[in-house]
């Protein structure tokens, strides 16, 4: 192929189409489609790239294009650096024939959520005080794909300091999901989740405090993993590690494969001298886990809103490949899930405080009225009682702790349903049927894989749960689920 002309679709179906060999161990897929030249994975890009049978800038330019034709509907990428991108991706076409070193994304376009400092790129975080703040430098994640290769090809979308489950702000405005454009794709990394899903990006990378990655990906039917508290630095992100409450938010990738969450966070993760709470801890690799030898449990009632049928089917069909891989599987749920819910929202105890000294520090004097649940200075409480709540919450992690003595992998809904539709200014999410919030508090790492589709065609995700540390048992599972069950599947409009 002539690497500075158009390619055709049958070119890139058989360059890019031809690598989606599982990294977990083979399985019969049921009825995955057949990737096209926008939804073929980052891995099976990289690796087209690096063998010169595509160029960076075909396929950059091929995402830009996309962009620009689905994001007047979804409003998901709210700042385009489309010269900055196509003049680094020229220089990494030059760079892969001089026989310079590849990095394992050399060449592959990326999106960031807008919480994330970007260099020379306007970072807003959804709120009006940064509405034109230019960052100086990378956030470490960022720099850190950057080195490995990856272009960056615009911002998305997210709530006001990532502070809501839905995805708008005074800022931007409001994300629509792909799959139905009158449903929220989530939040708060609801505009990363819908610009993956609609194929406008291979990947992005996300953050999570309540449900952030996870949630978006379940109403969008992609890929996406909350590491480890403590797995990857948040220097440069809008919540980061000078809080109280800091353990509770984790930065992680957004993809359309289990493979490129892999990928992506061997590259994101590790200590970088500036979040003091980043342990060394060396990262599995889920190859080399044995699937078939994990305990696994699931629950589908968190004992607060009950998963709806089409998603309690989908965690019992996941949990039925498991044991059809030799799993030992059994229907059991953590006994301290039920106070998750009292258990978190006790822990914001300040009355709004932190959350007010950060918008006035930005500047921002008109915050989106979702904040407001978060700013209500009657919600405050002495000294004495945030001690306590923040002891109730040491006891529910040793509690939970406690379940995995005999267990390796939860499984269990992300959503009690598919994706919601819009809420308004006056509206809140009904976290109680959020089933993301435990892992935040345990820290755990959970990663969420398409295994099911509601009677409205929307897709149902399930989150796979392993113990602290080892994301390589929740990717080999997600990975197994991926491969029986089909993964991602393009919205509708997608050939």
């Amino acid at each position: 192929m002539n690497t500075d002309a158009p390619w055709s679709r049958r070119e890139l179906l058989a360059i890019l189409g031809g690598a989606t060999a599982s990294a977990c161990g083979a399985r019969t897929e049921r009825a995955r489609p057949e990737p096209t030249e926008l939804t073929s994975s980052a891995t099976s890009i990289a690796r087209a790239i690096a063998r010169e049978q595509v160029s960076s800038l075909q396929i950059v330019q091929a995402h830009l294009d996309r962009i620009a034709k689905v994001n007047p509907v979804l409003n998901a990428v709210v700042q385009v650096t489309a010269e900055a991108a196509l003049d680094a991706a020229q220089k990494a076409d030059v760079a892969l024939k001089s026989g310079e070193a590849l990095g394992p994304l050399h060449g592959v376009p990326m999106t960031i959520k807008d919480s994330l400092d970007t260099a020379g790129v306007i970072t807003t975080a959804g709120t009006k005080g940064r509405s034109g703040y230019v960052p100086a430098e990378d956030a470490t994640v960022v720099r850190r794909l950057r080195e490995a290769g990856a272009i960056l090809i615009g911002k998305t979308n997210t709530p006001e300091l990532t502070f809501a489950g839905q995805t708008d702000n005074l800022v931007y405005g409001r994300t629509n999901n792909p799959y139905d454009i009158d449903r929220s794709p989530g939040g708060s990394s609801g505009g990363a989740a819908a610009i993956v899903a609609a194929a406008g990006s291979p990947f992005d990378v996300g953050s999570d405090t309540g449900g952030s990655v996870r949630a978006p990906a379940h109403c969008t039917g992609i890929c996406g993993i909350k590491p480890t508290s403590g797995r990857v630095p948040r220097t440069g992100h809008i919540v980061g590690f000078d809080d109280v409450l800091e353990s509770l938010t984790t930065l992680g990738p957004l993809a359309r494969t289990v493979d490129d969450l892999a990928l992506v966070l061997s590259i994101i993760h590790g200590p970088d001298g500036r979040d003091p709470a980043i342990a060394p801890v060396p990262l599995g690799d889920p190859t080399d886990v044995e699937t078939s030898r994990l305990r696994v449990a699931y629950y589908t009632d968190n004992d607060h809103v009950a998963a709806d049928t089409a998603t309690a089917n989908a965690v019992r069909e996941a949990a039925s490949v498991l044991r059809d891989e030799g799993c030992v599987v059994e229907e059991k749920r953590p006994g301290p899930i039920p106070e998750s819910d009292s258990v978190m929202f006790a822990l914001f105890a300040d009355g709004g405080e932190s959350i007010r000294r950060r918008l006035d520090h930005l500047g921002t004097t008109e915050p989106h009225p979702w904040l407001s649940v978060f700013l209500d200075p009657e919600s405050g409480v002495s000294a004495s009682e945030a001690y306590r709540r923040i002891e109730r919450w040491a006891s529910y992690r040793r509690e939970m702790l406690a379940f995995l003595e005999h267990t390796d992998v939860i499984l269990c809904p992300v959503l009690a349903y598919p994706a919601p539709h819009h809420l308004g200014p006056g509206e809140a999410s009904d976290y109680s049927a959020w089933y993301t919030e435990p892992y935040n508090l345990t820290g755990w790492p959970a990663t969420v894989v398409r295994c099911g589709t509601s009677p409205e065609g929307l897709p149902i995700g399930v989150q796979v749960v392993s113990g602290p540390w080892r994301e390589d048992r929740s990717l080999a599972a997600a990975k197994v689920l991926e491969d029986a069950l089909g993964g991602y599947r393009p919205p509708p409009d997608i050939g």
